[in-house]
């Protein structure tokens, strides 16, 4: 019976010492800034933008919230975005994804100052990942790799298989993945007989938002798993894994919600401090 990975728990610790960090930023009379921009009311988003909030609150990060229609222009999104690059108040911006179809999404992005850019979205900071430069890591991989750390097992040498080839999730938690010495694998939509390879993985990190779609027998006795996906069903919150049946195989395991979820706002939270550190 697998080993529950608490993200909630491993969450808290690592906010506790950013506490820390943000205290003795106030006595050099620095406090770091958040702003969150959110175009339109998708009640999901709402939720993220309301989380995001008190968790700055809680920790002592000065945080800002921009409420735009869903009517709103791209160019007064752009210049909103340009307003808040100029301010020093604000460390990290933050545009709460996604948006509206008129609006191009990567043109929003990249518009961000890389140095505020505490999503690690943009493509400056894309492209020091890639080559292992410093820069913002995107928040839910950076949380994941913490969370496998959280176990006590080393990732080198590991086959690691990623389901999931998305900016966002798949390909940059894979060159994460690259940096603690795993083997990796990204399997996709594509991938032919994808449970020859899952089985042979010692870490599987699920993200493709289709419920339950990794079964028992698709992991191998005693391997890590970590699932990424959210999905709603009949009411209930489940994810990319069928959590009661790999339970029983693997060593270690996320649940959904409260394994990888309070990760990524807890990262957001350490980029903006790191940021204001840098500046």
């Amino acid at each position: 019976m697998a080993i529950i990975i608490d993200g909630k728990k491993v969450s808290q610790s690592i906010r506790e010492q950013l506490t820390i960090e943000v205290n003795q930023l106030a006595n050099q009379n620095k406090k770091p800034g958040l702003a969150v921009i959110i175009v339109g009311d998708n009640p999901a988003s709402q939720a993220y933008v309301k989380a995001k909030a008190k968790a700055c609150h809680d920790i002592g990060i000065h945080s800002e919230v921009y409420e735009l229609a869903e009517s709103c222009s791209q160019l007064e999104l752009l210049e909103k975005i340009d307003e808040l690059n100029s301010d020093s108040k604000i460390h990290g911006i933050l545009v709460q994804l996604p948006l509206p179809e008129h609006i191009d999404e990567q043109a929003v992005i990249e518009r961000i100052s890389p140095d505020k850019d505490v999503d690690g979205f943009h493509i400056l900071n894309a492209g020091k990942l890639l080559v292992g430069l410093q820069g913002f890591l995107p928040c839910t991989p950076a949380g994941i790799i913490e969370l496998i750390k959280q176990t006590g097992q080393s990732m080198a040498g590991k086959h690691v298989v990623v389901i999931g080839r998305s900016n966002i999730v798949g390909k940059p938690v894979a060159l994460l993945a690259l940096y603690e010495n795993a083997t990796v694998t990204i399997c996709h939509s594509k991938t032919d007989n994808l449970s020859a390879i899952t089985r042979t993985a010692d870490i599987i990190i699920a993200a493709v938002g289709k419920p339950n779609m990794i079964t028992g027998d698709m992991i191998k006795s005693g391997a890590i798993v970590i699932d990424v996906g959210i999905n709603r069903v009949d009411g209930k919150l489940i994810g990319d894994i069928d959590f009661h049946q790999v339970q029983e195989k693997a060593s270690y395991i996320t649940p959904v919600p409260g394994g990888v979820g309070p990760m990524t706002i807890t990262m957001l939270l350490k980029n903006t401090v790191e940021s204001c550190k840098r500046n």
